[in-house]
């Protein structure tokens, strides 16, 4: 979680990248940012319910190599969202 929460904040900092755009470089970026931090926060919301689904599964050995694989795929997911967040933007 808290590379999601550091993921997170590199893309709220983002936006300061287009501020000395023209209007219409500025306005297609802006467009292009919101889709992207509202993809980058489903996939940071995943992330949280993989992790939540690790933990809440009960504590025996059958739930263990489902324990572990939720655990394991929640970076995984952070790590692809915010990959499809760069790819996802306009950048100037």
């Amino acid at each position: 979680m808290p590379l999601a929460l550091l993921l997170f904040a590199l893309a709220g900092i983002s936006a300061m990248a287009c501020d000395s755009c023209e209007s219409a470089v500025s306005h297609r970026f802006d467009q292009s940012l919101m889709q992207g931090m509202t993809e980058l926060f489903i996939g940071l919301a995943v992330a949280g319910v993989l992790l939540v689904a690790a933990w809440v599964l009960p504590w025996r050995q059958r739930n263990a190599v489902r324990r572990v694989v939720f655990a394991w795929l929640a970076p995984c997911v952070v790590g692809l969202s915010f990959v499809v967040f760069l790819g996802m933007v306009n950048w100037p």
